[in-house]
């Protein structure tokens, strides 16, 4: 299993959920849409810190990829 290849995944899936969060809260111009507020600033909290998990695995997995090509050098 490839963990930079899980961790764009991770990224993209992400990027999407706060997307879409932020267009459901666009919407709360409508007054037809209820939109639950509290609801959406946890999901754009949530989407922000898997961004940053994600990314955090893809630094880790470069540094040990770095560290492991040092060695054999």
């Amino acid at each position: 299993m490839n963990p930079i290849a899980t961790a764009q995944y991770g990224l993209f899936a992400a990027t999407r959920r706060f997307e879409a969060s932020a267009q459901r809260t666009v919407q709360m111009g409508d007054p037809t849409a209820e939109v639950d507020y509290t609801h959406e600033v946890v999901e754009q909290i949530t989407a922000k810190h898997e961004f940053s998990a994600n990314l955090a695995v893809i630094r880790t997995a470069d540094e040990m990829s770095d560290n492991l090509l040092d060695i054999l050098a």
